[in-house]
């Protein structure tokens, strides 16, 4: 993928409609750009910034149903949701893999509790489950979690959830759409609409971060996808109506495999907020959150808050023994829940994560809420309603039996590409033809120079923050060591782009005031 050739393509496009134009480049703006593509809709998607720059990559890495939802009455939302985690393990099965998560119970009424409820959710996924749960003694329960607080443990209960890696899902969206030919964008932020003498959206404006140029596109239908950002493209439309979204911070810790040590997770189904907290093996190193707390300030790049790193660690510290402590921790990170507006004054905790579509008088299209598991049904649901509303030529929706950008299921799963799917060879074969492709980028991360070159040949990474936030994940992994890396990355991406020591000096500035928000 060349984003100078897309750009052109654009600019190139004269007087021409889209069918569709979607802003927003995170999970449910990429979902709708594969639905709108593969049926035949010609498609243009905007990214203000870089795919899955938000929300989309500060997830809790789960393709899941949500346990806490069932707890809640929310039966609709958690079928689906379980029904759409199977949807994707067939269509997507080099990015979703089956994860054993174990509650520990310090009571038999505790353990007979959770036995129930999650007999209740494997019979939901019907069909699609990825297994049953098991009712564990002590003793099994201390095999697969050796760290887990044994003090009182009378045992606990397994189940199977799906994990995944969310920036390279996003990426695979963004490559299928393109596969069938959508057009699509980071760096151009849109700056206004226009309108026809109905006040109806005929198309709109946006300028190219990267050249500072400005151009305008047509459109029979404009898509709303930017997620906690939703209220600023509503204000593009119509200034000064009211807010549609509020946002809840979740933070996470990122800490060495050691204090999880082994392939399975850990539930803890209840914390003093009423929230479930989650311990999970991911990427060679465990992952423990997450919070929810209302925000009031939405920003790009959310920082978490001094409670929310001892409320996480206050909380590790009674299920895990040893415990992290402040000392142990390499990376944080926050991402901000976009959820509908309540009409009632009730907690985010409390606030359906259904999505909800609406249609402005102007003829936006607009769709917030929703979660990660459930992005292809809720580009579903999108794209239908934006037919219907623009009266495009009717398509069925194709993407239940879509398999993504990649798909493979023959393929060794240690394998260090297995996460590319079939470009993994295509990787390979890089580091075969240059010495220097097949070096580690540093000797405490996974990735080599060979994946760099890959992200910004194929994958339009733009800047050192694209590659060691999004198409690597070095930042999540160890914020410290991103850092140091930052000069070593910025001048080997310069070399491939043709960028000068000025672009490579500001890179280094510009990822190092980035990863600030990721040091403890």
């Amino acid at each position: 993928m060349n984003r100078e050739a897309m750009l052109k393509t654009v600019t190139n496009h004269g007087n021409k409609k889209w069918d569709v134009v979607i802003i927003g480049g995170g999970a449910t703006g990429l979902g709708c750009a594969v639905d709108a593509a593969t049926r035949g809709y010609r498609t243009l998607l905007l990214e203000k910034f870089d795919f899955a720059k938000g929300t989309s990559s500060k997830s809790t890495k789960l393709i899941h149903g949500g346990v806490r939802y069932l707890k809640q009455g929310h039966i609709k939302l958690v079928k689906e949701a379980l029904k759409e985690r199977g949807y994707l393990f067939k269509n997507a099965p080099h990015l979703i893999k089956n994860l054993t998560l174990n509650i520990p119970a310090y009571s038999f009424f505790q353990r007979l509790y959770y036995y129930l409820g999650l007999s209740t959710y494997d019979s939901l996924s019907r069909e699609l489950s990825f297994g049953p749960c098991r009712w564990l003694s002590k003793k099994q329960i201390e095999k697969e979690i050796p760290t887990i607080q044994k003090h009182g443990l009378k045992g606990g209960i397994s189940f199977q959830d799906g994990q995944f890696d969310d920036t390279r899902l996003a990426v695979e969206l963004m490559r299928t759409a393109a596969d069938h030919n959508a057009v699509i964008l980071n760096y151009t932020e849109v700056i206004s609409f226009t309108k026809n003498d109905k006040n109806r959206i005929t198309g709109l404006v946006f300028k190219d971060s990267l050249t500072g140029n400005s151009a305008t596109v047509l459109a029979k239908s404009v898509i709303n996808a930017t997620g906690v950002f939703a209220d600023d493209i509503l204000q593009l439309d119509e200034p000064g109506k009211k807010p549609t979204v509020v946002a809840s911070q979740g933070s996470h810790i990122v800490v060495d495999k050691k204090f999880l040590p082994g392939h399975e997770g850990l539930m803890i189904p209840k914390t003093a907020d009423g929230r479930v907290l989650f311990a999970l093996p991911w990427h060679d190193r465990c992952i423990i959150g997450t919070t929810d707390n209302p925000v009031k300030e939405i920003q790009v790049d959310p920082k978490p808050l001094e409670e929310e790193i001892e409320f996480i660690l206050t909380t590790a510290e009674k299920y895990l023994d040893p415990a992290p402590t402040r000392d142990d921790v390499l990376s944080v990170y926050s991402g901000l829940r976009p959820l509908a507006a309540p009409t009632d004054k009730k907690s985010t905790k409390e606030i359906s994560r259904s999505h909800k579509i609406t249609v402005s008088s102007s003829g936006l299209v607009n769709i917030i809420g929703g979660k990660w598991t459930t992005y292809r049904k809720m580009a579903e649901d999108t794209i239908d309603m934006t037919a219907r509303s623009a009266r495009l030529i009717h398509s069925d929706c194709r993407t239940r039996d879509l398999s993504l950008h990649g798909f493979a299921w023959q393929r060794d799963p240690n394998d260090p590409f297995f996460i590319y799917g079939d470009d993994a060879d295509d990787i390979h074969e890089l580091q075969e033809k240059d010495p220097k492709l097949r070096e580690l980028i540093h000797p405490q991360l996974p990735y080599t120079y060979a994946e760099i070159e890959w992200a910004i040949s194929h994958e339009m990474a733009m800047t050192v923050e694209d590659v060691l936030a999004r198409r690597t994940r070095s930042i999540i992994l160890n914020a410290k060591v991103a850092k140091e890396i930052a000069p070593d990355i910025a001048r080997f991406m310069a070399g491939k782009m043709n960028k000068d020591e000025k672009w490579i000096k500001d890179q280094v500035e510009a990822f190092n005031q980035f990863a600030e928000g990721y040091v403890l």
